[in-house]
């Protein structure tokens, strides 16, 4: 089976349960394949947990949920260590962190002591708990959620510099009308949701990985996305442009894109699919800016504004 075929049956088997979400599925396996994570903000009730939980499943991976509040600490979500008085030694006992796929729920309710311990573990992939560092095991990803409607409700914002460390942003809105009424009847009555079947091995995600590094990028294709981000840090409704962290970001994500659609060199027209995602959280706008627009609005202009090259090949 190639790799489209794996990516259309992913978003089968996620699809019994989670209906129309293609996008953030595709997106999620993007993420996944340049081991980035993902912050989704959205109300409650829209299926993220689920999501994430299916997602773990179609990869073969252990999931875990971390509900944040302000009395979590650091050790609630990395581990301790504790005085077993059986053996009388301490003994390690590892957080929710050690998962494949995590989902930290609520992530901006936690405090900033809390956020940076979750931040600093997905940098580093790896935490330490009292002087012992454990590494992550392979594929590791958050998923961390947030809601916009209580953002000034007993909730501490994550700074630009902390959304930067995340790979892609989604805006997950209402489903539409035949979703929903397809979400009415899944759960219909008594009726036994379809379990999700293993669409990759990690065995497979690690071979995927590695053929990334194959999907070209031209010279024309670099100084286009060159210049998207650098229209960010000079657009006079922005304050704060996009750092080389999110350069590569979207340059990856751009080669995902094309991998995904069995291509083996970047288009401009991957970049314009993944660049909302990748840019717009990257951003600070400047007062005057945000009175009028989103940062999303700001991204879709810059991306019209650019002119694309004419041609785009595995040889341009």
């Amino acid at each position: 089976m190639g790799l489209t075929e794996k990516i259309s049956k992913l978003k089968q088997e996620i699809g019994q349960v989670i209906v129309g979400k293609d996008l953030e599925v595709e997106l999620m396996a993007i993420s996944l394949l340049f081991n980035g994570h993902i912050l989704l903000e959205s109300v409650p009730g829209t299926g993220k947990t689920m999501l994430a939980k299916s997602f773990a499943a179609a990869i073969g991976g252990e999931f875990s949920r971390i509900q944040f509040t302000p009395d979590v600490l650091p050790s609630d979500v990395t581990g301790i260590q504790f005085f077993n008085p059986k053996v009388q030694e301490f003994e390690l006992r590892p957080g929710p962190i050690m998962a494949n796929i995590v989902l930290a729920d609520e992530i901006n309710r936690a405090t900033p002591r809390t956020q940076s311990s979750l931040l600093e573990v997905m940098e580093e992939r790896q935490v330490t708990i009292d002087g012992i560092t454990v590494p992550l095991e392979e594929p590791f990803m958050v998923i961390a959620t947030q809601n916009p409607v209580e953002s000034q409700q007993g909730t501490f914002a994550l700074p630009v510099a902390q959304m930067d460390r995340f790979f892609i942003k989604i805006e997950v809105d209402y489903p539409v009308y035949e979703d929903e009424k397809r979400i009415m009847q899944i759960h219909r009555g008594n009726k036994k949701l379809n379990t999700i079947n293993k669409v990759f091995t990690i065995t497979e995600l690690e071979h995927l990985k590695a053929s990334l590094n194959d999907i070209h990028i031209s010279a024309d294709i670099e100084d286009y996305l060159l210049t998207i981000v650098r229209m960010t840090r000079e657009h006079n409704n922005i304050e704060l442009g996009v750092s080389p962290r999110g350069t590569l970001a979207l340059m990856k994500a751009s080669q995902g894109k094309a991998f995904l659609n069995d291509r083996t060199y970047v288009t401009p027209n991957d970049i314009k699919a993944v660049a909302p995602y990748v840019l717009g959280h990257r951003i600070f706008l400047s007062i005057e800016g945000s009175l009028t627009k989103t940062a999303e609005d700001i991204i879709k202009e810059i991306l019209d504004s650019v002119p694309a090259p004419v041609e785009a090949g595995a040889n341009g």
